[in-house]
């Protein structure tokens, strides 16, 4: 295995061997990511492993070359991420991989192109695992707004501003519809020209929408769904970089997003998606209750390859509902996850049979 990052054992772990700092000089990140092999770990170092790590600033992934023995589960669990051979397991701290090194060698160079996104994208879904819902979005708004004063977005954003993009087109006299019938209340996205990309005016209307539901308690059930080929295929990304100040944009996301209102509303709300749910786009349905998505839908969570971290409350409902483990390796890679993978980790509920 070369992924040109240090690689120890469980017993090296146990034994401090990754207690070193992760700033060097000038503030230069050193080591931002290590690997331990587990293969031929046992439970005797397991513990002593597993207690060393919730101390470390660096994100810590584990290798398995085959499946994970059941007796290493609480060091999988500490880890941050553990690639592993074999078939998918229960244990959600585990990602199978048809090639481990290649697998590992990939979110390495994740890691290395954006290391500062990454780390914060760690440190964020540890932080937030065991926080109400409410609170653990303030964390991941607060670092998002720091993020994006750090180079990393800076670059991206210069990347994307050099690409002389064309303006968009004029928005949609109506960017969500609702509709109700009894006691159920549907709400579409509805700006299919840019498949309903999350952006201000969308986002406005959507949480607008939301608020009836949370008023009028005669609902007794919502049906999020969006017009066109896709669902929602994330932020928009010409709105990016237009913030007037990110203080101002940390109270947007948290008091004018939707993805607080969903969670308050899970055990009413059903969302059906289909196309590509990138982003926000699975994000904020990842708050519902009950999750439906067409066979070829596919979802991605790019947003750590762009410099930033997940911002419509994905550090929270993600890992909500496949583990932050599962969730990290989605985050940092920007990997595309299929409907029939996603089932399978609870990111969905069920595959929407073709007609």
């Amino acid at each position: 295995m070369n992924t040109g990052v240090r690689t120890i054992t469980a017993a090296d772990l146990a034994d401090g061997a990754a207690d070193t700092p992760v700033l060097g000089d000038e503030a230069v990140l050193r080591e931002p990511v290590l690997i331990v092999d587990l293969d031929g770990a046992d439970e005797s170092v397991a513990a002593a492993a597993a207690a060393r790590v919730p101390a470390l600033d660096r994100l810590v992934v584990g290798r398995a070359g085959g499946p994970v023995p059941p007796v290493l589960a609480p060091l999988t669990a500490a880890l941050d991420l553990t690639y592993a051979a074999g078939p998918d397991p229960a244990d959600r701290a585990v990602v199978v991989a048809a090639d481990v090194d290649a697998a590992l060698a990939e979110f390495v160079a994740c890691v290395d192109r954006f290391p500062q996104s990454a780390l914060v994208a760690g440190q964020v879904v540890r932080i937030t695992e065991t926080l109400p819902v409410p609170e653990a979005i303030d964390v991941e708004s607060l670092a998002y707004s720091t993020l994006q004063g750090g180079a990393e977005f800076g670059g991206w954003l210069d990347e994307r501003r050099g690409l002389g993009r064309p303006l968009p087109p004029p928005p949609a006299a109506d960017p969500v519809l609702i509709d109700r019938d009894g006691g159920t209340l549907r709400i579409t996205l509805n700006r299919p020209e840019r498949r309903n990309a999350y952006g201000t005016a969308l986002r406005d209307a959507l949480v607008e929408a939301l608020r009836l539901p949370l008023l009028d308690d005669t609902v007794t059930a919502v049906i999020l769904d969006g017009a066109g080929p896709s669902f929602c295929a994330g932020g928009d990304l010409d709105e990016f970089g237009h913030t007037p100040d990110t203080a101002t944009a940390h109270l947007i996301r948290t008091r004018g997003g939707a993805g607080r209102l969903v969670a308050a509303l899970a055990d009413r709300t059903t969302v059906h998606l289909h196309g590509h749910c990138v982003g926000a786009g699975i994000e904020v349905p990842a708050f519902a209750g009950h999750i439906v998505a067409d066979h070829g839908t596919v979802f991605r969570l790019p947003e750590v390859t762009m410099g930033l971290l997940p911002g419509a409350g994905g550090t929270v409902s993600v890992p909500r509902r496949i583990g932050r483990w599962r969730a990290l390796h989605l985050f940092v890679t920007g990997a595309a996850l299929d409907a029939q993978r996603a089932l399978a980790w609870g990111l969905i509920d069920e595959i929407r049979r073709s007609a």
